[in-house]
């Protein structure tokens, strides 16, 4: 098993000194399914889960029924004499240790605090009626908590097939009040719902090469680990509902009328989203109540999940995306609620997301992509619930705005990592939320140059790099552990993928990687050694000093310019060096006591020889001596900036290399014809260096950013 926690004092003290050293003692060792080079290996495997089922809503009591026909197919080496299923209904169950397990505070109860006191409610939770073999036979089952194991009546070879049917009910949760990824939304101006399903079915876990089973307890923050498989599912729902689901419609002849048929057509070849139900079509549904139902039927294929959405109040517009020849069909589900922000934006937003990060990544694969308004974000296969509402009157800042077009980017990503790119949410939240956080930036700032992308930019990160060591814990975290969730899972990682393309690998060595990580691992089940392994093997640049130093310590990037000294070459006769200390003078007119010294030229160079060697030095050359001191503990590249007394000035970068032999105290010489005046470190903030104000040299008062808004600066 893979599982790889530091504590922090551990963790800081094992690296010192370390920090250099390859990850050998941290990453398993290659074999024939994963390779040494990051890539699946020569007898990788990975099962598959096909599913046929019916489920129906009852609207009048928000209650769900179900049953499903699942077919395993055992394509590992090993005999299987058990499966087991995921529960992740059961989170709301008294008996979750979701509640039990969660710690608070009277100084400061806030609403989740409150629900977990509250313990859940009697109602909540799966209830299983049936687990039968397909001849209708009983088969045993125990459930633990969010897991359930069904025991075989015999073993399940290797090649082999097992096919079952389950069969259960459950009452929707309010999702506007327990903060869940799925659930319903009560309106009460009009009586209506919105319906978010997902986590709905019983469903299997992974059994892999790593760990065998995943059966981790689900405790609402390490998501979900599940095999791809092919999906037949058939929604019933009161006739006046309008679903939206993973997969391909099957019979839109009867559940859409002519005239949607119709839009739908017009919008595949639309370059603009096109209206299928406007929002006074929405407004006449939201006052029926049809006592019929209809059935929606979506088949989806090689997909890890499957979720839907459904309601009277929605609004539906859609448009065609062009990826690489192939049509991708974009659509938004939303209530007026949502109007105007959702109407103006969100399916140009989706549309874009396709489009930049097939382009960055590899083409998406699927035949639609859905954004569907609520007040939650969560991803699944073709379909994400986000947020965007604005004001009653329908007006909306800038934030609101921007939030909504990141949390959609973020949420159709998704698709990408992990739905495609299939890791382990249940164990590293990274590898999904950090690798598409990252891409998400990206993809803001083709969506606009100037968009102020939250994750990403390196000065975003400096305040949680520099706070306490009590409060962090290293990237390489399992996910229910993780503190400061957001900036550990989803900032830090984003930000250390961003400073590692632009500064440390450049662009084109870090897209390549990136891309070859994500096509060597699409519809598969990458660790994170396999990223690791394959972002080196495919650029040739050692990153395990980088993989130590941001994924697995709490270290933070404080590189001291801590003193310069200036010398001037003196031609001599004699053989043996006659260099001389250090001579930092004032010149004549001493600044008063306390004064910042502001320029170079302040300090008189030192003179020096280099006896037989004197005859490679040019005379004019100017020798600045610069000290370093790494007082954060985070290695990186040393980029400097040069001013010169002629006013011009230029930029220097040194890897991180620099630091190899001596981690904590390095001296670097700078040679250079022109005399300058001053340097600075890290001057365009790449490297997310938390203390700026010893990046000077001659030192430089730095405003706080209260003196900077006092000044109107």
């Amino acid at each position: 098993m893979f599982v790889f926690v530091w504590a922090n004092v551990v963790a800081q003290e094992s690296f010192k000194g370390r920090k250099f050293e390859q990850l050998d003692d941290l990453l398993p060792t290659p074999n024939s399914f994963r390779s040494a080079d990051g890539s699946p290996g020569y007898e990788y495997w990975q099962q598959k889960v096909d599913y046929k089922m019916k489920v129906e809503l009852d609207d009048e009591n928000q209650h769900l029924t179900g049953s499903e026909t699942i077919t395993y197919h055992n394509n590992s080496k090993q005999p299987l004499s058990y499966l087991w299923l995921q529960l992740e209904q059961n989170i709301r169950s008294k008996t979750s240790d979701t509640y039990s397990s969660a710690t608070s505070s009277m100084d400061n109860l806030s609403k989740t605090d409150i629900v977990n006191l509250l313990a859940g409610n009697e109602k909540y939770g799966f209830n299983l009626e049936e687990v039968k073999d397909n001849k209708g036979n009983p088969l045993k089952y125990t459930v633990n908590k969010t897991m359930m194991r069904v025991d075989l009546p015999e073993q399940i070879p290797p090649g082999g097939t097992f096919d079952f049917y389950v069969k259960w009910n459950y009452y929707i949760n309010d999702r506007s009040f327990d903060r869940a990824r799925s659930g319903m939304e009560y309106f009460e101006e009009d009586g209506n719902y919105i319906y978010t399903i997902a986590q709905f079915f019983p469903r299997l876990a992974v059994y892999n090469d790593v760990e065998g089973w995943q059966n981790k307890q689900f405790l609402g923050r390490g998501e979900f680990t599940l095999p791809f498989g092919d999906y037949h599912v058939e929604i019933t729902v009161p006739s006046d509902h309008v679903v939206g689901s993973t997969g391909t419609l099957q019979n839109p002849k009867e559940v859409l009328s002519s005239g949607q048929i119709e839009l739908l057509a017009k919008a595949r070849v639309s370059s603009k989203p096109v209206v299928i139900i406007s929002q006074d079509d929405a407004a006449k549904n939201e006052k029926s109540r049809s006592a019929d139902t209809k059935t929606w039927i979506y088949n989806a294929e090689n997909v890890r999940d499957f979720a839907w959405t459904s309601s009277r109040k929605f609004i539906w517009d859609a448009m065609g995306v062009n990826i690489n020849g192939k049509t991708v069909m974009a659509m938004s589900y939303y209530p007026k609620e949502a109007n105007p922000l959702y109407g103006e934006y969100s399916t140009n937003v989706v549309a874009h997301t396709l489009k930049f990060y097939s382009s960055y990544l590899f083409d998406y694969p699927y035949p639609k992509a859905i954004s569907v308004e609520a007040n939650n974000g969560m991803e699944y296969p073709m379909i994400a619930f986000n947020y965007g509402r604005p004001d009653k009157d329908g007006n909306y800042t800038n934030a609101i705005k921007h939030g909504m077009i990141s949390v959609i980017i973020h949420e159709v990503g998704h698709n990408f990592f992990p739905m495609i790119v299939n890791s382990d949410e249940r164990q590293w939240t990274w590898m999904d939320e950090g690798l598409n956080s990252f891409v998400q930036f990206l993809a803001e700032k083709a969506w606009d140059p100037n968009y102020p992308s939250r994750r990403g930019p390196p000065e975003n990160i400096v305040p949680y790099m520099k706070g306490s060591h009590d409060f962090m814990k290293p990237i390489m975290t399992n996910s229910e552990q993780i503190l400061q969730f957001s900036n550990n899972a989803y900032g830090k990682p984003a930000t250390a993928l961003n400073i590692l393309r632009e500064t440390v690998m450049g662009p084109e060595l870090f897209d390549y990687s990136f891309k070859i990580y994500a096509n060597r691992w699409k519809f598969k089940h990458p660790t994170p050694a396999d990223f690791f392994r394959t972002m080196e093997d495919a650029s040739a640049v050692d990153l395990d000093w980088f993989w130590r130093g941001w994924f697995y310590t709490t270290d933070k990037v404080d590189i001291d310019l801590e003193d310069v000294t200036w010398y001037k070459f003196e031609q001599s006769i004699e053989t043996e060096s006659r260099s001389r200390p250090h001579n930092k003078k004032k010149s004549e007119e001493s600044d008063e006591e306390g004064d910042q010294v502001s320029k170079l030229d302040q300090y008189q160079p030192a003179n020096f020889t280099l006896g037989d060697y004197g005859q490679l030095m040019d005379s004019d050359n100017n020798f600045y001596q610069l000290k370093l001191r790494n007082k954060g503990g985070l290695v990186m590249p040393v980029i400097v900036k040069i001013n010169y007394k002629d006013g011009t000035s230029e930029i220097e970068k040194f890897p991180a290399e620099i630091w190899r032999k001596k981690e904590e105290e390095v001296t670097k010489i700078i040679i250079r014809k022109k005399e300058i005046e001053s340097f600075e470190i890290d001057p365009e903030r790449q490297t997310a260096d938390v203390d700026i104000s010893n990046n000077y040299f001659p030192r430089k008062e730095i405003k706080s950013r209260f003196e900077l808004y006092k000044s109107g600066g």
